[in-house]
């Protein structure tokens, strides 16, 4: 047996298809980390809008029924990440029942806005 024909190590050819395949995972990896960012970040704005729409319900419902203003009303609100939001509600009286309806809305790649609903008896 010819020991000048025995290889040790690995060939240039298999160190090139290592690195090809190392680079597409690492590629692969990076577009997850953006798309992950990107959820993060919408769920960071949720969460804010989400709050300060509940702010305003709990700051009606706080109130004695017959002091709840009727009609629509508007104002805006500065969050912690830098988004502006638009927080308008509407309070409407049917018989003993008040319905409030809460909207948030807000820009950041595109339009977003949530609704909340609820409903005071006397």
């Amino acid at each position: 047996m010819d020991s000048s024909k025995k290889m040790n190590g690995f060939t240039l050819i298999e160190v090139l298809v290592a690195l090809i395949i190392l680079s597409f995972s690492l590629l692969a990896l990076a577009g997850l980390m953006v798309t992950t960012t990107k959820n993060n970040s919408f769920g960071s704005h949720m969460t804010e809008a989400a709050t300060f729409a509940q702010d305003k319900l709990e700051e009606l419902r706080a109130m004695r029924w017959e002091n709840v203003p009727e009609g629509t009303s508007s104002d805006q609100k500065s969050g912690s990440t830098g988004i502006n939001y638009t927080r308008n509600w509407t309070v409407a009286t049917s018989g003993v029942l008040k319905t409030i309806t809460i909207s948030i809305n807000w820009q950041d790649r595109t339009n977003h806005s949530i609704r909340l609903t609820s409903v005071l008896s006397q």
